[in-house]
């Protein structure tokens, strides 16, 4: 038993799926099922029921999750309790974040981090930014940049960065949308959409078009990450919902314009989360440093 197998375990013992976590960790699906086949017979128990729908937890799966965690947990403070012996600080941290945020806000952050701790080894994951809290609490990675949730985990610690504006944006060019968007007032009720599937952003917009009281949106489609969604709205296929630093940034920004609307679309803050237990881990404190420098 390793502290790999372990990780492998809770992952899946969280996505309850072996495809997701044999993509999620690198794995066969093959070497996934060796792995759990050995597991149980190392601890003489089974781990799982599983058929070809659905992977549920037996009670010593349960057991052994809690278990698996508190030694991963304790590998991580055993490493970085001996760091702290050394001159420099050594090991790897993993970041999450969308692609915008990777270079709207990461860069000045991992600039410092690199100057400071050059034997620091650094991977960055990037996605649909509505994930990236249970990228974290998954223990997928150590930080991730995201907008602080409307029901923020109490075990977790966040770090504003930044207030971001919202907008609804529409396509320039001639299509059945631009025709929609003309009539004033707009006729809400017909234009379709393009939302993200889930997250602050998507619950913003729900509570806007609640408050227009004209029953429910048009959904062309959902998407997930912003970046897709205004690519999606560029090429005629709808309206989005999108914060404005990742229009700024777009590469068809000049394809998109911004509608004026009633009521709000209320802004979101964009910060760094990580979890309160490892607040104390020197590589966790030496990255927040460069944080809130």
């Amino acid at each position: 038993m390793d502290t790999k197998s372990l990780q492998i375990f809770v992952h899946l013992s969280q996505s309850l799926h072996f495809s997701k976590t044999a993509l999620a960790m690198h794995v066969s699906p093959s070497t996934l099922s060796r792995l759990i086949q050995r597991l149980e017979d190392e601890l003489g128990a089974s781990l799982l029921i599983r058929d070809n729908r659905s992977v549920v937890l037996t009670d010593a799966g349960v057991a052994f999750k809690q278990f698996a965690l508190q030694q991963i947990e304790q590998w991580e403070l055993l490493k970085h309790s001996i760091l702290k012996d050394t001159n420099e600080l050594e090991g790897e941290i993993n970041l999450y974040c969308s692609v915008t945020a990777a270079y709207s806000h990461l860069p000045p952050i991992l600039e410092r981090f690199r100057r400071n701790h050059p034997h620091v080894d650094i991977k960055l994951t990037t996605g649909d930014s509505a994930v990236a809290i249970e990228q974290v609490m998954q223990h997928q990675v150590d930080f991730a940049i995201t907008a602080y949730p409307d029901n923020f985990p109490n075990r977790m610690h966040f770090i504003p960065l930044a207030e971001i504006p919202l907008s609804l944006i529409a396509p320039t060019i001639p299509c059945a949308v631009t025709k929609l968007i003309t009539h004033s007032p707009i006729d809400w009720k017909h234009i379709p959409f393009i939302l993200p599937e889930h997250g602050a952003i998507r619950r913003r917009f729900d509570t806007w078009f609640r408050s227009n009281k004209v029953g429910k949106p048009h959904i062309y489609a959902k998407v997930a990450g912003h970046e897709a969604l205004i690519s999606m709205v560029a090429l005629g296929c709808g309206v989005g919902v999108a914060p404005d630093v990742v229009v700024e940034n777009s590469p068809v920004r000049d394809r998109v314009q911004s509608l004026s609307y009633d009521g709000e679309l209320a802004s979101f803050n964009l910060g760094v989360c990580c979890y309160k237990n490892r607040l104390n881990e020197p590589l966790i404190e030496a990255f927040l440093n460069c944080v809130e420098a």
